[in-house]
């Protein structure tokens, strides 16, 4: 079984490869934007953020953005999931691109995450990716990125985040916002991994997507498999990007609704259930949203 089959993609990406008005913001590491197998001409930079094309394509910021962006906008045929290439992808780089270092999951300040959360809201996100976790913890700073993810739920952009990976119960600044979709990262038989964060917040509103051993794009040109929670944001992010393309009309509450409350009833449990993009498409369905 592939990872998208797992989550039960592959009938929407064989409907839909997306449609260039639907939006992601992917705060991350700069891309190569020039890989061969990326979708580069549905890609755009935030402007004022810096470039967010690669400057060292062995840095661990432009591998982890070039990763994440292979499996949302790859070109379909690729290697990498390539789950909505014709969405249009916002680079919006927060990470500095160092060679050394062995983050396996980024980290950025919780202030500067609110900026840039901001300016993807600003530039007309549907969407916005969270691949990262948060570092240098400031009572101020995390009052900035509340008030950043209170703007998100007022303009109705659906922010889909990484659990972490340290293997604790709990929760953060982000994953126990009401708003945010926390994801954890499951195996190919669809169990957590042992080094995903689990908590009340992210059992409730929360999703698991494929996370281990994951086959995307590498900066350099070749291909890269990585896993943990920062690796199944995306397919989560990727399949509410392709259910807006299929129902345009959909309110971003519709959207959340569908994709999180697609399995009912959910389990009073620190384990999210798994992500299910076919009964999300068939609770759209229902609602009447499709134009």
């Amino acid at each position: 079984m592939t990872p998208l089959e797992l989550v039960k993609l592959t009938a929407l990406l064989n409907q839909t490869r997306g449609r260039r008005d639907v939006r992601i913001g992917l705060i991350d590491g700069p891309v190569a934007m020039n890989h061969p197998e990326l979708a580069s001409q549905h890609i755009r930079e935030i402007a004022g953020s810096g470039s967010g094309a690669c400057a060292q394509a062995g840095s661990i910021a432009c591998s982890h953005g070039t990763f994440v962006a292979g499996i949302l906008s790859a070109e379909r045929g690729s290697f990498a999931p390539a789950i909505c290439p014709d969405c249009t992808l916002l680079i919006r780089p927060i990470f500095s691109e160092t060679i050394s270092g062995r983050e396996y999951l980024p980290s950025a300040k919780p202030e500067e995450l609110a900026a840039a959360i901001i300016e993807c809201i600003a530039e007309g996100a549907h969407c916005i990716n969270l691949s990262l976790a948060l570092a240098q913890l400031s009572s101020k700073g995390e009052h900035e990125l509340e008030l950043a993810l209170d703007h998100a739920t007022k303009r109705g952009v659906i922010i889909v985040a990484a659990a972490g990976n340290q293997g604790t119960l709990g929760s953060t600044a982000i994953t126990r916002h009401p708003w945010i979709i926390p994801v954890v990262a499951c195996n190919l038989q669809g169990r957590p991994m042992n080094e995903s964060n689990l908590g009340n917040s992210i059992g409730k509103r929360g999703l698991c997507a494929p996370g281990d051993a994951v086959t995307s794009l590498n900066a350099a040109g070749q291909l890269l498999t990585l896993g943990g929670t920062s690796v199944a944001v995306p397919f989560v992010t990727g399949a509410i990007a392709l259910l807006w393309s299929e129902f345009p009309a959909a309110t971003a509450a519709q959207i959340k609704l569908a994709i999180t409350q697609a399995v009912l009833p959910r389990r009073a449990s620190v384990v999210p259930p798994l992500l299910d993009a076919a009964a999300a498409y068939q609770v759209l369905l229902t609602m009447n949203a499709r134009r």
